[in-house]
């Protein structure tokens, strides 16, 4: 059977266990944590190493150009800019037919002029664009209708200004 020494002699290793376990696991998840941060420090010097090469191309004028050519579609004084546009994308036209978007000037893509003048023909077709009158749909407030010598104007709203937007619209 049992004796009174292996009694104390299994008390006191389960006591040291009790005593350095939580001690030997907060060291195991320290070192598997520096582990990792180790791994991101040399991920970061890394990515840092990166964009320091890329900051040093920019100091290349031909790098400039080329950047400038690729993102901005930009063209040295003298040369012609072509758009090669994907055959899949575009229906096939008669060469001499009329390019739809020129002759209303609707700015169509792929169209050569600035893009401030697209969206400012784009504003004045959406100005002479009639205003659809539509019935009031069911559940629909009506709105209270002007009596003799009496207007009723919104809150906020000036009395005597207009309850519904003007059917014409004035040209720019």
């Amino acid at each position: 059977m049992l004796t009174v020494r292996a009694m104390v002699l299994g008390l006191v290793l389960l006591l040291a266990f009790v005593l350095v376990y939580p001690t030997l696991h907060s060291y195991l998840e320290q070192q598997t944590q520096l582990a990792q941060l180790r791994a991101q420090v040399a991920a970061a010097q890394q990515h840092n190493s990166d964009l320091q090469a890329d900051l040093k191309r920019w100091d290349d004028p031909a790098y400039v150009k080329a950047q400038a050519r690729e993102r901005l579609n930009f063209v040295m004084p003298g040369e012609t800019a072509f758009r090669v546009v994907d055959p899949q994308t575009v229906p096939d036209t008669a060469p001499n037919a009329p390019k739809t978007g020129a002759s209303d000037g609707s700015g169509a893509v792929g169209s050569t002029q600035p893009w401030y003048l697209d969206v400012w023909q784009s504003v004045r077709a959406a100005g002479a664009a009639a205003v659809p009158t539509t019935a009031p749909t069911a559940g629909a407030v009506p709105t209270p209708k002007a009596t003799s010598g009496a207007t009723s104007a919104p809150t906020g709203a000036p009395t005597g200004a207009p309850t519904a937007a003007p059917t014409g619209a004035a040209k720019p």
